[in-house]
């Protein structure tokens, strides 16, 4: 892999942050307090020479992003101007698992409409709360792949940190939105068990950082945490999943890029888009730096009734992923995790979806469809 050989010395840094709600090192938020100008994804679109780097000091930053997301459905709903049997309904869904989504992503949503793709990744529904036969609280039985607290391993020669609990959108469709995130490590002394296991397994070359999302921790936490992975000699390669570049673009900023790019290990950042509405320009820069600074970006999408599940919608994320140098990565078929049943979508149209897709686009931009079951040696191959 083509590496650069620095980082932009232009751009402005990350807050520093400071101690979180939960204590200890694994912390989120800026020290700043000043008051931050409401924005909106779109005020900061296409400006001159506009890579986020550039953006004036008035702008808020990831940490200011992430404490203004909205988390009341009351308010999603007023902002959407959506009728008022929809916020009625929102607030009686929200209980079980919280509304957290970030103004900027709600910039992108169409007002009005109830059946917007993105809104609908994040809206509680009443649906929610209906028992449906086979979907469990732990689909994809990560309790049985954990090794030592917060590490779970599936597939040889890879094993992943569940780094934290929290994220900075809750995705109604969520696999782990009932994880027992409590019982894992609360600072980096917490990890040691970890990466313990991790030195003394010689066929781990890879170590996934994954979650909740592992971006919203602080980067001097993080850059401290693939410190130690570096120094075990038989780890590789560093693959982070996370949310933030699509729905915090501000997250790509200097800091993450000297942690990911600034080690040994060849990094690969697996973002999640499911829709092409969620690639706005603000998003395009955050990706085009991560590729520029040499990191392999690929995307994971979840086939979602009501969000991607044409013909259409699929070929339009791909093509504008592999326009951003976003190669598409996988399309999961939904994990039956409790309260998700209404997004999910037959295995045959799936398939049916796939061929289509093959059709119309080259081969590089079609992702694999993809089921995980528990147990397995790897993900089945669907189409």
């Amino acid at each position: 892999m083509l590496r650069c050989s620095g980082l932009p010395q232009r751009g402005k840094p990350c807050a520093r942050p400071t101690r979180s709600h939960t204590g200890g090192e694994m912390t989120i938020l800026a020290t700043k307090t000043d008051p931050v100008r409401p924005t909106r994804a779109a005020d900061r679109r296409d400006k001159p020479g506009g890579s986020p780097g550039d953006l004036p000091s008035s702008e808020p930053t990831w940490q200011d992003e992430l404490r203004r997301a909205v988390r009341d459905p009351r308010e999603l709903c007023r902002l959407l101007a959506l009728p008022r049997e929809f916020e009625e309904r929102a607030v009686r869904a929200a209980p079980r698992f919280p509304l957290l989504v970030p103004r900027g992503y709600v910039a992108r949503m169409k007002p009005g409409d109830p059946a917007d793709p993105l809104l609908r990744q994040v809206l509680p529904l009443v649906d929610e709360d209906a028992g449906v036969p086979g979907y469990v609280a732990d689909p994809v039985d990560d309790a049985a792949a954990r090794r030592v607290p917060g590490m779970l391993q599936k597939y040889h020669g890879r094993a992943l940190l569940i780094a934290t609990g929290a994220c900075a959108v809750h995705c109604r469709y969520c696999f782990r939105r009932h994880y027992p995130y409590a019982e894992g490590p609360k600072s980096l002394s917490g990890w040691e068990p970890a990466l313990g296991e991790i030195a003394a397994d010689a066929s781990l070359t890879e170590i996934l950082l994954s979650g909740g999302d592992p971006l919203v921790l602080a980067d001097d936490f993080l850059a401290k945490l693939v410190e130690r992975l570096t120094a075990i000699p038989h780890v590789r390669r560093l693959r982070v999943h996370t949310r933030l570049p699509i729905v915090i673009p501000e997250r790509v900023c200097d800091e993450l890029l000297a942690w990911l790019t600034g080690a040994r290990l060849v990094p690969i950042v697996v973002v999640h888009a499911n829709h092409a509405a969620e690639l706005d320009e603000s998003v395009a820069r955050a990706l085009a730096r991560l590729t520029d600074a040499g990191v392999t970006v690929l995307n994971q999408s979840v086939l979602l009734q009501g969000v991607n599940d044409s013909e259409d919608a699929l070929a339009e994320l791909c093509e504008r992923l592999v326009e951003l140098r976003v190669m598409p990565y996988y399309l999961h078929q939904l994990d039956r995790v409790a309260g998700a049943a209404h997004f999910d979508v037959p295995e045959l149209r799936g398939q049916e979806l796939i061929e289509r897709l093959r059709g119309r686009l080259p081969g590089y931009a079609v992702p694999r469809y993809v089921r995980e079951l528990p147990g397995m040696p790897s993900k089945l191959v669907l189409a």
